[in-house]
This record gives structure tokens, C-alpha cells and sequence, in this order.
């Protein structure tokens, strides 16, 4: 079994790991909905009645609303993908699978999420490329 060569060390840090991840999905789950003021306003601008009028500008209103909503709706959808991700790599954490996605998902974190993901991914990655926590995942 692999899990004999893991420290008592590893195995606790392996699960505050996991439980900073929940939290750091959590808060990127909420910030991922932020962007729901452009979403209304964009909607209001091209389905709103007589706000977008029936002159010769009313079709680039019409496409800056459309904008508006697209972009929104891309970047929740985005932030609440990625903190779909975060969670799946704190589970993995704790069940000691998928070596290679926790380890891009951190570095992920490291890179876009400043500055506590940064910190947290950089822990991550620490304890991830510990020869005894590797030998726990089976990598």
C-alpha cells in the first residue's frame, strides 16, 4: 500500500491543503458572480423596450448589449468552471489521486488567483513534489 510511506506530516498538510481548496472555491465561485451587473444591463439594453429605438444606431446599441451579456456569461461560466476544478483538486487531495491535475489546477491558482491562490498554489506544490507524497499518489 503507498499510503505507509506518507508522514503524519504529509497526510495533515495534504488535508488543510484540501480544505484551503474548498475555501478558495468558495471565493472564486462568488467573485465568478460579479459580472451579473454587465449580464442584466446588457440584457436590458436589447430586450429593453425604447431603449434601443428603431433609428439607424439602434442595431449597434443592440450589438453593444449582445456584447455585454456574451462577456459576462463567458467569464461566470469560466470563474465557476475553474472552481468546479478547485474542488475536484482538493477532493483529489485528500483520496491522494490525480497527481498531475491537482498539480495544474495549483499551478493555475498560482498564476491568476493573487494573491491568496498564489499562495496557496505555491504550497501546493511544494507538498505535491515531496518524494513521499508522490509515492502517496502513486506517481
Amino acid at each position: 500500500m503507498p499510503d505507509e510511506t506518507l508522514t503524519q506530516q504529509d497526510a495533515e498538510h495534504l488535508r488543510l491543503l484540501s480544505i484551503f481548496h474548498y475555501v478558495m472555491a468558495g471565493l472564486l465561485a462568488l467573485f465568478a458572480c460579479f459580472p451579473i451587473f454587465h449580464l442584466v444591463l446588457g440584457s436590458l439594453i436589447v430586450l429593453g423596450p425604447g431603449l434601443s429605438g428603431h433609428g439607424p444606431e439602434s442595431i449597434p446599441v443592440a450589438l453593444i448589449g449582445g456584447f455585454f451579456m456574451v462577456f459576462a456569461a463567458v467569464v461566470m461560466l469560466g470563474g465557476w468552471l475553474f472552481s468546479a476544478c478547485v474542488v475536484l483538486a482538493g477532493r483529489a487531495l485528500v483520496q491522494r489521486r490525480r497527481y498531475v491535475f491537482c498539480l495544474v489546477v495549483a499551478g493555475i491558482e498560482a498564476a491568476l488567483c493573487v494573491p491568496f491562490g498564489t499562495a496557496l498554489g505555491i504550497c501546493t506544490i511544494v507538498v505535491l513534489l515531496r518524494p513521499t507524497v508522490k509515492q502517496a499518489f502513486g506517481a
